[in-house]
């Protein structure tokens, strides 16, 4: 797991429980920034449609749907392979 608000690599055995802290900037592990369904531009900055609305994304909080964020890495690198796939498809042919 990447922590969301110092991107230092975090390597997590069991479950993420809510007083679990990142180690080197001590942020909540179990808080909305941490999880994959966190997404800014979404309805109430979350992606899971189902979930309760919760106010402070940055602390740890209960909600049942949290699953954490491994995939931020794979987020960037899918988002600059489109941008790739994009920029050829549209490149002028000589």
């Amino acid at each position: 797991m990447i922590c969301a608000f110092c991107g230092h690599k975090i390597k997590v055995v069991d479950k993420i429980g809510r007083k679990d802290t990142c180690p080197k900037c001590n942020g909540d592990l179990r808080s909305c920034r941490q999880c994959f369904f966190f997404e800014a531009r979404a309805y109430n900055e979350c992606k899971e449609i189902m979930a309760e609305r919760i106010v402070d994304k940055d602390r740890a909080n209960f909600c049942d749907y949290f699953v954490a964020n491994n995939t931020q890495q794979d987020r960037v690198n899918r988002t600059k392979g489109a941008r790739d796939a994009l920029e050829a498809l549209f490149r002028k042919k000589k």
